[in-house]
């Protein structure tokens, strides 16, 4: 009884140490509010953690590589490319030449298609931007295939990539950095 106490007792002081560490970096790590996290409602998500973690390094990535990998059924893709966007518009205050791609390879990429066009207005107009932006846009043709949809599917703004994560394993390998976007 007295080890699993010690054990208890262990695990809740690094728990609350953790916790006050993780307290102690957000409030002194002397970000502007360029460098912020733009939604507040993110700050708590994996994404938005790994992008506060490349504001604070000194030196560009080669490049970020976001992945996408929702469902099509709820708000995944226009809020996951919104973030996309904001998080683009961080990296680049702080790395003006930082190369930016985004690879949709979930049921989110069927959205994208030229017959849900007009029923995912927001969704295209994102990637219309982004692309503007000289950000490809990818999505995984594999995926697609298995509801046979093909590359000619998607409008011309689209990237279709023969594999979604071998896509994302290409650009880890140019040394861009892989944020999964929640």
């Amino acid at each position: 009884m007295h080890k699993i106490k010690k054990l208890r007792f262990t695990f809740l002081a690094t728990f609350i140490f953790s916790f006050l560490a993780m307290i102690s970096f957000t409030t002194t790590s002397g970000f502007t509010e360029d460098y912020k996290i733009i939604s507040k409602d993110t700050s708590k998500e994996k994404d938005s953690l790994k992008i506060t973690e490349l504001l604070t390094q000194k030196e560009a990535p080669d490049g970020v590589v976001f992945e996408l990998i929702g469902s099509e059924n709820n708000d995944y893709l226009p809020n996951a490319l919104e973030k996309i966007e904001a998080y683009k518009k961080q990296l680049q205050v702080k790395f003006p030449k930082i190369e930016i791609a985004v690879v949709s390879h979930g049921a989110e990429q069927f959205e994208l298609t030229k017959k849900k066009a007009s029923t995912s207005k927001q969704s295209h107009t994102l990637v219309k931007r982004l692309v503007a932006a000289d950000v490809p846009v990818h999505i995984c043709e594999t995926h697609a295939s298995w509801r046979g949809v093909t590359p000619e599917d998607f409008p011309d703004y689209i990237t279709p990539s023969a594999q979604g994560p071998e896509q994302i394993r290409q650009y880890q390998e140019l040394g861009y950095i892989l944020v999964v976007v929640e």
